[in-house]
């Protein structure tokens, strides 16, 4: 299989959790080590188009459920009110549950890291380890402020959805501008697989609301002292939210934080660099984690 050319997405399954209903993808052996790919925040990102080029690797020996976030893909679109972070880790963990998963390791993107984090700290029995690329739990960094204000994401959904509407050209655009390293390298199949589900009418209504259908940003400062599950920082180089200064802060203010920078690489390394990306991130979940 070439990994380079993400296939079809499985149909995947649906599983209720505390009132919503989540749509996930599950590969590898079920008796296999609980592992959990939390998808990024751009348009369109699912659990499989985010993860779906390196999973095979993993699922090789462990249990991997790609889940599909709230309000993406074809879980529910619910409108979140109040705390953000802390509406998702419950749902995750309410998922969990659903799941029969008591503990599991958790390899995200972006938003989806933010997820972990928070739920890692309020939830810790349920969190054996961390991987988290590119994500930005906090609203400052050290060389602060953040580019744009750490706007950047919420800027280029705007400008994906806002004039004529999607298509796949910009789609294109924002993938090789804002996720990969080399935008030449950028699949047609990844870009298409984006495209059609950033036209759910659901994720377009959430994308044109004026109502922070979203929920409200959460600063998670406090929280990162408080998680105790070993966590690795995986940063592309050249990743064009955050530099790689801002991780090595990140890594600091976890008690077993630890960075490790892939040359090369921007915001999206699991899907540029799938074979590196799973030979580092494995190699630190088979570990010895408590």
């Amino acid at each position: 299989m070439d990994l380079m050319d993400i296939q079809t997405p499985p149909e995947g399954s649906y599983a209720e959790a505390d009132g919503v209903k989540y749509h996930y993808v599950e590969l590898g052996e079920s008796g296999g080590s609980p592992t959990v790919f939390l998808h990024g925040g751009g348009p369109g990102c699912t659990g499989w188009s985010d993860f779906g080029q390196v999973a095979p690797l993993f699922a090789a020996d462990r249990r991997c459920i790609l889940v599909d976030i709230l309000q993406y893909g074809k879980s529910a679109k619910p409108v979140i009110e109040g705390p953000m972070w802390d509406y998702h880790a419950a749902k995750t963990v309410a998922l969990l549950d659903t799941l029969g998963v008591e503990r599991a390791d958790f390899v995200c993107n972006s938003w989806g890291g933010t997820i972990a984090l928070n739920l890692a700290a309020k939830y810790p029995e349920r969190v054996r380890s961390l991987v988290i690329t590119g994500s930005m739990p906090v609203f400052h960094g050290p060389l602060a402020p953040l580019p744009e204000g750490g706007r950047r994401g919420r800027n280029a959904r705007d400008v994906y959805y806002g004039g004529t509407g999607p298509t796949w050209e910009k789609m294109r655009q924002l993938i090789a501008r804002l996720e990969w390293y080399d935008a030449d390298a950028v699949p047609d199949g990844t870009v298409t697989l984006r495209f059609e589900q950033s036209l759910d009418p659901e994720e377009t209504a959430l994308a044109g609301a004026s109502d922070n259908p979203r929920g409200d940003w959460q600063d998670l400062t406090a929280e990162l002292g408080l998680i105790a599950a070993p966590t690795l920082f995986l940063w592309g180089m050249y990743d064009a939210f955050l530099t790689p200064d801002y991780p090595l802060m990140l890594a600091r203010m976890i008690p077993k934080g630890s960075l490790h920078i892939m040359s090369e690489a921007s915001h999206h390394p699991q899907e540029e660099r799938p074979y590196d990306y799973h030979s580092v991130v494995t190699g630190f979940l088979n570990q010895h984690h408590n």
